[in-house]
């Protein structure tokens, strides 16, 4: 068991280990990273393996700071590497790329021409070159589609289109066609992060043959997604909550529907009908069974580690979990070309590793090996394997996966990075919380000597559940170039560990938490790696939250920077997108104030001593600018040295690349003001 392994590391709490790079890549050169280097560095997805497994398709994103926007392209490898194509012009945005069975040609979604208002729909593009053709003409653009097995039409998801606006003008052209009519709001889930308000046009599945009228196959008050098609055709297997109000709980289960588009009824077999979440379907390859995560316990939420399930295809009710012992949580699961086993990816212990797991005997072995995370993979009829990766000291690329070796087939990152020194990394282990082991990422500055205490700086991680780990992470790495010590740490509700080091942060969010990063600092500072008076503590997200605990727990840290954070939790419910999630782990707040108030850091907030940059997205409805303009409001009025920075029409993760770097910028300014040059006894 991961979390008994731990336990032994209480014996070595004081060590730190090196990350080992196992020879996988080669380490860039000689000067530093700033934050032009980090702006030229290009994002990797959805990587897709041809049918013949000669080619990987994928997609690349990039910032444009002339244009101030981001692009993204659809490229092409070949599997040996010897050849690298952008398929996609570099200012038409491009994504979801899918070999047609045949491998002739890519689908993907994007968006041609001038016109701002255009919908994305589906292009093809033949393999050898070409301009792409437009496959869809739907009104209110395609969210998702997949290819038939036949490669003669696809199914698409589709949200249902808005209702056509009543003529009050007799026929006439009217200026006001385009004025903004009032928001009708019914549903329990009212708002979302990037959309905005929530009507009841909700996502279902269509078919498409290219020629006549999309047929929709699914209905209802529901929304539809993840579908998948079933090896000969027939059938579509798909995620849906269907249960209830589908906005007041998370039970998402399995459905199949027919696929015949001459059908005139499509009825719907439910797979699964677990209580929990049910999701990421994935065909045997002879159809006769469906692979899905799983989870059994809705009242943990997000600190419960998903399974991996399998059912007899079409015949509900036969479920059995596979990986039932393994204490880590699995996701991006689908069969291996043959059937035998059902590929992974967990969060283990900061790696993410490409694992499979045989069918029968439930036997987990891992794939990849060494300190690297694997972010997407895609497996060929043939058994091909494209992985898109990245580890401490090397940039995301695309490689092949072929036993248990490793050939990068892309070098989309290697210009950004090609005279790059970049910081020495190693694992630091600590008695937290409860005296339980806890582990970070200590980045160590170039310069570095021996005996020398080094201000300091905390990146805390998002979620509240998720884990920094051995991926590439630039702001690291600039902030070490800096001249910094930088820790990222993984407190508990992190993910890697375990589901009880998850599970503690349940409801009590900056308890445990708090008490591992004081302890973290406690270790840095005693053994002469950190200035107790240059310490700073950070993050993004739930990262921020902790960062608004810490400060009202303690003055030892000389600055703070709070990235689209809350503060006062209450004022959130009903504010942001999480009414479920907050009244399964707290309960209604004004029937359960006493749990939601335990862990309300507003209510400690004139105990702050700590200058704090307060900074959010205008328009984040995931973690909504309301709570940051409140903490800056406070600081303010108590007098403590603080600012707020709110980055118009963006929401929870920015996409102008100006806000991106001003963004970075900013940190660094704050953190040089306070660790550089301040001192804890300045009047």
């Amino acid at each position: 068991m991961k979390f008994a392994r731990l336990a032994i590391k209480v014996l070595i709490l004081t060590s730190i280990v090196f990350i080992a790079n196992h020879n996988l890549f080669a380490v860039p050169k000689s000067e530093s990273i700033t934050i032009d280097h980090l702006m030229k560095l290009k994002k990797i997805k959805d990587v897709q393996v041809s049918p013949d497994g000669k080619w990987v398709a994928y997609k690349v994103s990039r910032n444009d700071e002339k244009k101030d926007k981001g692009f993204s392209q659809i490229w092409m490898s070949s599997v040996d590497g010897k050849e690298q194509i952008p398929l996609t012009a570099s200012y038409a945005n491009a994504s979801n790329p899918r070999w047609n069975p045949d491998g002739s040609s890519i689908a993907f979604i994007g968006k041609r021409g001038a016109d701002k208002k255009a919908k994305s729909q589906v292009w093809i593009l033949n393999r050898n070159g070409g301009e792409a053709q437009q496959y869809t003409k739907v009104k209110q653009g395609v969210s998702e589609f997949e290819w038939a097995p036949d490669g003669k039409s696809m199914l698409l998801v589709l949200q249902d289109p808005k209702p056509e606006k009543k003529n009050k003008n007799n026929g006439k052209a009217s200026d006001d066609e385009d004025k903004p009519e009032p928001i009708v709001i019914d549903r329990l889930q009212f708002k979302q992060d990037y959309i905005g308000y929530l009507d009841r046009r909700r996502e279902h599945i269509y078919l498409f043959d290219g020629i006549n009228i999309p047929t929709q196959i699914t209905s209802g008050d529901f929304d539809d997604g993840s579908a998948v098609w079933s090896p000969d055709g027939s059938k579509i297997a798909f995620v849906s909550k269907r249960e209830g109000d589908p906005d007041g709980n998370d039970n998402s289960d399995i459905w199949i529907v027919n696929a015949d588009p001459k059908a005139k009824k499509h009825p719907l077999i439910q797979v699964t009908k677990n209580k929990g979440r049910d999701s990421n379907p994935s065909w045997s390859p002879n159809g006769t069974m469906i692979a899905y995560t799983t989870t059994r316990k809705p009242k943990m939420l997000w600190y419960e580690n998903s399974k991996i399930a399998i059912t007899k295809a079409g015949t509900g009710g036969q479920e059995r979990i596979i990986n039932s012992d393994y204490d880590q949580t699995s996701y991006q699961v689908r069969f291996g070309h043959k059937g035998k086993n059902i590929y992974f990816i967990p969060d283990d212990n900061g790696n993410n590793h490409l694992s499979k797991i045989n069918i029968i005997s439930g036997e987990i072995s891992q794939v990849t090996q060494g300190e690297l995370v694997v972010e997407n993979y895609d497996i060929s009829g043939q058994g091909v394997i494209a992985a898109i990766l990245s580890s401490h000291y090397n940039a995301v690329e695309v490689y092949r996966v072929k036993g248990n070796k490793l050939n990068r087939i892309s070098n989309i990152n290697d210009k950004a990075l090609e005279k790059v020194k970049l910081a020495k990394v190693k694992r630091l282990t600590v008695a937290g919380w409860n005296n339980e082991p806890v582990e970070s990422f200590v980045y160590y500055p170039l310069e570095y000597k021996k005996g020398r205490a080094l201000p300091t700086v905390f990146l805390i991680h998002g979620g509240p559940t998720a884990q920094h780990d051995t991926a590439f992470n630039d702001w690291a790495q600039l902030f070490a170039a800096q001249g910094y010590l930088v820790v990222l740490p993984n407190p508990h509700g992190s993910t890697g560990y375990g589901e009880a080091f998850s599970y503690a942060l349940n409801a009590q969010w900056g308890v445990p938490d708090f008490e591992d990063i004081d302890k973290i600092a406690d270790h840095l500072v005693k053994q002469g790696l950190s200035d107790a008076d240059k310490l700073a503590v950070s993050g993004w997200s739930y990262g921020g939250i902790l960062t608004n605990y810490v400060i009202t727990k303690s003055t030892r840290f000389a600055a703070a920077i709070s990235g689209a954070s809350e503060l006062n939790h209450r004022a959130n419910y009903g504010h942001d997108h999480y009414q479920h999630y907050w009244e399964v782990e707290l309960g209604l707040p004004w029937e359960n104030t006493k749990a939601w108030e335990a862990i309300n850091a507003f209510n400690d907030i004139g105990k702050v001593t700590t200058p704090t940059l307060v900074m959010g997205g205008q328009m984040d409805w995931n973690v909504p600018i309301q709570n940051s303009e409140q903490l800056y409001q406070a600081l303010k009025r108590l007098g403590i040295d603080t600012q707020l920075i709110v980055y118009p029409n963006e929401g929870h993760g920015f996409k102008r690349p100006s806000f991106k770097r001003d963004r970075i910028e900013r940190w660094l300014d704050w953190f040089s003001r306070y660790l550089k040059e301040h001192k804890k006894d300045m009047s």
